[in-house]
């Protein structure tokens, strides 16, 4: 029997379908899958000191590397199984829906709009917002006194939604990455840097007597790890995860050997809420 073209055209199209669900195309991961694995995919920040930071040698360091090999290690995950994956602040919810991770550990505040798109565990950590000022400056004290100054942010993130809605007087650049935005605040372009405490500390201390974190925090940020919206069993088993961490002391160990050193205190420990 002869078959028409169209039908032959429409199941090539059907058996192309089927090979890239095969391949995975951008299906939602499960962190459980993934650990029965062996191996999992970790979205991080590249240029944070203290918390998310690629090392010249390739390797990665910081408080929120330290969680992602914790928990990956609850899950059965070893170290050298763990792919670790840039997860800049405006691309995490499209890293998770895509599947292109497992879970993000990017000092990720939990806000109800990302939580329409994402699941959280945690929180692992609670920062608050402030400013990052260059060491001469007494201009600048908190976010009242920032109008018509210039003042950079990150594209996505809560810091630079919180500016853009509460200070309309404020000159906000917002750049891609804060590793950008302290580059300009060094060589003079902006005033200020703002984001949470923690990130701040960790560039503060990255450049000794030539930046300053100044103020009281003026937000509360609930620090999650990300993942995909309906994987359940995951968020669980992080959770797990996460309070095993703090129970047993690996999470001061893990803050004092990173942002310890920056001078920041130690804050009191995360209590998880099961989002």
């Amino acid at each position: 029997m002869r078959i028409n073209r169209p039908l032959r055209i429409a199941a090539g199209l059907a058996a192309l379908a089927v090979v890239a669900t095969a391949c995975g195309g951008n299906e939602e991961r499960s962190v459980s899958s993934s650990s029965e694995g062996g191996k999992l995919i970790v979205g991080i920040k590249y240029d944070q000191p203290g918390l998310g930071l690629r090392n010249p040698d390739g390797t990665f360091s910081g408080f929120d590397v330290e969680v992602a090999k914790y928990v990956a290690g609850q899950l059965g995950v070893s170290e050298e199984n763990i792919e670790f994956k840039e997860a800049p602040s405006a691309q995490r919810e499209t890293l998770i829906e895509n599947g292109e991770v497992d879970y993000i550990v990017a000092t990720y505040s939990i806000t109800d709009a990302r939580k329409e798109k994402v699941g959280f565990a945690g929180p692992y950590f609670v920062a608050g917002q402030s400013l990052l000022v260059a060491d001469g400056n007494t201009d600048i004290t908190g976010p009242d006194t920032l109008a018509g100054k210039k003042l950079c942010s990150v594209t996505g993130s809560t810091p630079a939604q919180k500016i853009a809605e509460e200070y309309p007087d404020v000159q906000l650049q917002p750049f891609d990455t804060y590793s950008a935005c302290v580059e300009s605040l060094r060589n003079g372009a902006i005033d200020a840097v703002t984001t949470d405490d923690i990130i701040l500390a960790g560039y503060a201390a990255q450049y000794p007597g030539e930046l300053k974190v100044v103020g009281e925090p003026f937000t509360t940020e609930n620090y999650g790890i990300g993942l995909a919206k309906d994987d359940t069993d995951g968020r669980n088993q992080i959770n797990d995860a996460i309070e095993e961490m703090v129970a047993s002391g690996a999470w001061e160990e893990a803050f004092n050997e990173t942002v310890g050193a920056s001078g920041y205190q130690l804050p009191a420990e995360p209590v998880v809420d099961r989002y």
